[in-house]
């Protein structure tokens, strides 16, 4: 979300956005001028996707109620043109309902837009959700655009998902989110590194880290495996959320190979990418979509709980030879390191695919929600597409 408040930041001149998340990280990225946000409570979703606080000592209902009443209060003063939602039309647990229905009466001009990601879960178990949680008829009713980040390519969303003719009507592929470029020179930083120019680099990434704790021991134990005249640097990366034991006992690991850089967490993972020769990482769409970006091979080890998301992206990837994929219930250091091997001795087979991924979906984003505020706030010509890519194709 935040490379798209970038963007629209970059192209509409006097823009305020105001973003509401529950996300512990916010404060540690750097946020440009024109943005601010409201930290709501923390949630934490188990493998079974029951939600709860995750730090607060309320209830799931107090939780939420707090939660609705700060996002309908934000609202309300900042009186938005309008207001892109991420993935649930309704929010968790219809935190959003309050919200819609006053700004509905209050705010009447207020354009509603829906923000997908390619995929959500098993086309089944969305489906049912989206018929038990009503919203099929939210987006109908109250959402005037639908913008899915991805391509029918990798995942028909609309299709899998049963849109209907009038949420068809409204929706549109925008392509995968092309992230920012590195903050740092890939030279400049591999001197920081150590890294001499012949030096291969692998980058460890576990996301957030909550549930990263298997894939960096199994690499970190798969180094002692390598040939003794195998040159390799690492640099991994825990993630904030991770337990303090876990990362004592991989730091601890990391120790025993001085090829190996370990950190807790990094604001510019995205200059880690561009020096590293290949990625090992979780499927989380914001991963996927910053590795595409640097045109790097991957080796992704799927989340597979509490929804299918990660594993059914990384799967259709595979397919398409933009990465390899090991399910965790294959996840062996032997695996892992026999995988890594043959992807940076094969570098150019993933790249030539990755060159073919449609990474537009920032100026199809501007361009789509820009036709909802002021005309005379845009500056210059926004960026045009043909007809045929503005319109979801449906199976």
């Amino acid at each position: 979300m935040l490379a798209i408040c970038h963007h629209l930041l970059d192209t509409i001149p006097n823009l305020s956005i105001l973003v509401l998340s529950g996300s512990p990280m916010l404060h540690s990225f750097r946020l440009p001028a024109g943005l601010d946000y409201l930290k709501l409570p923390c949630l934490h979703r188990d493998e079974n996707g029951d939600l709860s606080a995750k730090y607060l000592k309320l209830d799931m209902k107090q939780t939420v109620k707090l939660r609705c009443n700060l996002i309908r209060i934000a609202a309300l003063n900042f009186r938005p043109d309008v207001v892109l939602v991420d993935k649930k039309p309704f929010g968790l647990q219809d935190e959003l309902k309050k919200t819609i229905e006053t700004l509905r009466v209050v705010s009447p001009a207020t354009k509603w837009v829906l923000l997908l990601r390619d995929i959500l879960d098993a086309p089944e178990k969305t489906v049912a959700e989206w018929q038990s949680l009503d919203s099929y008829r939210a987006i109908e009713q109250f959402y005037h655009q639908v913008l899915v980040v991805g391509t029918p390519e990798v995942f028909n969303t609309c299709a899998e998902y049963q849109f209907s003719p009038q949420m068809l009507s409204k929706s549109i592929y925008c392509g995968y989110i092309r992230r920012q470029q590195a903050r740092k020179h890939s030279e400049l930083l591999r001197r920081e590194l150590n890294l001499a120019p012949g030096d291969r680099c692998v980058l460890v990434t576990a996301g957030g880290g909550e549930d990263g704790y298997p894939l960096i021991h199994a690499y970190l134990e798969g180094l002692s495996t390598l040939p003794a005249d195998y040159q390799l640097k690492s640099l991994v990366v825990c993630g904030p959320e991770m337990s303090t034991k876990e990362r004592a006992t991989l730091f601890q690991m990391a120790a025993q190979h001085p090829q190996v850089i370990i950190s807790e967490f990094t604001d510019d993972l995205m200059s880690y990418i561009e020096v590293a020769d290949t990625v090992v990482a979780m499927g989380g769409y914001n991963t996927f979509c910053e590795i595409l970006s640097a045109q790097k091979p991957s080796i992704i080890v799927p989340r597979v709980k509490p929804t299918e998301e990660q594993v059914i992206r990384a799967r259709k990837m595979a397919e398409l030879g933009l990465l390899e994929m090991i399910h965790p219930t294959e996840l062996t250091p032997a695996v892992l390191i026999d995988k890594l091997v043959h992807q940076l001795n094969n570098p150019s087979y993933y790249t030539s695919n990755i060159k073919k991924v449609d990474l537009d979906a920032l100026p199809r984003i501007t361009q789509s929600i820009a036709t909802a505020i002021p005309p005379q706030l845009v500056k210059g010509e926004l960026q045009r597409f043909p007809e045929h890519w503005m319109k979801c194709l449906s199976a």
